[in-house]
């Protein structure tokens, strides 16, 4: 059985701060083809489906759909704030590489 991915603490609270869950929505982290490795990540807020693995902390929600599962077994979804900027960002064991971008990888 494949381990569910996993939210921090600190990715709850940013989507507290910005209010996610006042209209029903939570953090969605999805898997596509596609990107210069191969699959990319695609994080939006979305309103939760019923076959949606469900993410809960905080009074917040992340989910991750059925086709996306497999890919973020194990994974860590967290928030980064850097010089740089601030982003939702994702650890995945799965991953043999990774683009630079840090939204596109190969497994």
């Amino acid at each position: 059985m494949q381990l569910p991915p996993k939210v921090t603490p600190r990715a709850f609270a940013r989507l507290a701060e910005i209010g996610a869950n006042l209209d029903g929505k939570a953090l969605r982290v999805a898997v596509e083809g596609g990107g210069c490795s191969g699959f990319q990540y695609e994080i939006a807020l979305d309103i939760p489906k019923n076959d949606d693995l469900i993410l809960e902390g905080g009074g917040e929600k992340v989910v991750v759909d059925a086709v996306s599962l497999p890919f973020l077994a194990g994974a860590v979804i967290d928030f980064s704030e850097e010089l740089i900027g601030a982003r939702f960002v994702i650890d995945n064991p799965n991953a043999t590489s990774a683009c630079g971008c840090g939204t596109s990888f190969s497994i």
